[in-house]
């Protein structure tokens, strides 16, 4: 009898994060100050972050311990099955073998959990008492309001009014867990005041609602900022993923031929992939397909180049594929995936040629979870129906010697007016015009 689901034992989950950037073929480009273009220093990003994780995003060491705090809180849920999609091959006629890692398994759901409990952590330790945050779909909002409550933290959430309107359960969730959250644009920054000044109906953007977070971060002597993805520290913390992977398929006597997960900021994909870069780097054919929305698509038709983090220009500057800070997507339902740049890691070994990004339309996504649905069992995230779309395209090309992991980023309980509107046919497919991203790179600063 083939096995379903792959336990990694509790006592040989990883203690030690994997850090991918002294194995980049070629170094990360330095974030610049924007007010003198010159690489920012540790100093400069004190007023948000603690002093352990500045130390982390700059840090050139392989291997990086988790500290005994952390692991305890990790054994609520971790590690995560590697489960095999079995019916999922059968329905779609694959010869290859089928596997997700379930990530939907933790507290609040979803991968976040992953680095929203040591971000809490290093800022408890630092004496700091409140953290402030964006969201989009509201997974991340979710897991760092999860975080702050094992540390006795206050948890200030800005969540992306689109999505905030479309999820009124994850205000009631982060709610639950302590936290407090506001739609974005608010009235709680001058960031936000000054949005909706121009435009009432604004249904925000995650550049906007980090702008909110910084500023709420930079004006309160006891808060710090916590971000969920792009930052190298966030993509650190989320290799636990893929470490565990490995691990699994070893037990199984499996190896990985195709790895996929959606990218939104680049988090969970960057956990998975990342632990398998050294591997690829020393030959093994191993392909890393990145998937997102052609609504917003970053990597497949963004400029790599310098540009803001936040739409206030309250962030250093960062190289990476961007569709421009003052980019307002289109109000798809995979809200995590509305990001207009994507992590510089991920984005470093995308312009080296080591992975494939593809976009598709939300309409297939959503066919691609409602039969992921319909043989697995599990709803997914609209994010997570991206994952499971790219797994399928590679999985129907592929030989009967692969095999093909794919990130199951987050469950969809949440998510349910999402999939009564692709059951009405309400969902509306959008294909991001070029003009909008020229424009929109308009306001890129240039740098030699």
């Amino acid at each position: 009898m083939s096995v379903k689901k792959i336990f990694l034992p509790q006592d040989q989950m990883p203690t030690q994060w994997y850090n991918p950037m002294p194995d980049l073929p070629t170094p990360l480009a330095p974030p610049l100050n924007p007010a003198t273009m010159e690489p920012l220093t540790p100093d400069m990003l004190s007023p948000i972050f603690p002093d352990s994780l500045i130390a982390q995003e700059m840090s050139q060491e392989r291997f990086i311990d988790i500290p005994e705090e952390v692991l305890e809180v990790y054994k609520i849920w971790r590690p995560s099955p590697l489960v095999r999609a079995d019916r999922l091959e059968k329905a779609i006629g694959a010869k290859c073998k089928i596997y997700y890692k379930d990530e939907s398994v933790s507290p609040a759901g979803s991968h976040k959990p992953n680095t929203s409990v040591p971000q809490a952590y290093y800022n408890k330790m630092e004496g700091v008492k409140r953290l402030a945050t964006e969201t989009g779909a509201g997974q991340w909002g979710t897991a760092l309001s999860f975080a702050c409550a094992q540390y006795d933290m206050e948890c200030v959430v800005y969540m992306v009014k689109v999505s905030y309107e479309q999820k009124p359960y994850r205000k009631m969730i982060i709610n639950t867990y302590g936290g407090t959250i506001h739609a974005s644009p608010s009235d709680q920054t001058r960031t936000g005041r000054e949005m909706l000044a121009r435009d009432p109906e604004c249904k925000g953007s995650l550049g906007l609602a980090i702008s909110e977070a910084v500023e709420d971060a930079a004006t309160h002597d006891d808060t710090k900022y916590a971000l969920g993805s792009v930052l190298n520290h966030v993509l650190i913390h989320q290799t636990i993923t893929g470490l565990e992977v490995q691990k699994q398929l070893e037990m199984v006597g499996e190896k990985a031929t195709h790895l996929v997960g959606c990218v939104g900021g680049g988090s969970n994909f960057g956990g998975l992939v990342l632990p398998f870069l050294p591997q690829k780097l020393a030959g093994d054919p191993v392909k890393f397909v990145a998937v997102e929305p052609k609504a917003c698509p970053t990597l497949t038709r963004g400029e790599y180049r310098y540009d803001f983090g936040d739409m206030a220009r309250l962030t250093p500057l960062v190289k990476m594929h961007t569709l421009g800070h003052d980019f307002m997507p289109a109000p798809i339902h995979a809200g995590g995936l509305r990001y207009h740049g994507d992590a510089p890691i991920v984005c470093n070994i995308v312009a080296e040629g080591l992975c494939d990004p593809v976009a598709y339309f939300q309409t297939e996504c959503f066919e691609a979870a409602k039969l992921f649905m319909q043989t697995e069992g599990f709803l997914p995230a609209p994010e997570t129906s991206h994952a499971i779309k790219g797994a399928i395209e590679v999985a129907k090309n592929a030989g009967p010697d692969d095999v093909v992991v794919f990130l199951y980023s987050g469950h969809g309980m949440l998510d349910l007016a999402s999939y009564d509107a692709f059951n009405q046919g309400l969902l509306t497919n959008f294909e991001l015009p070029q003009r909008d991203i020229e424009e929109a790179l308009k306001a890129c600063p240039v740098i030699d």
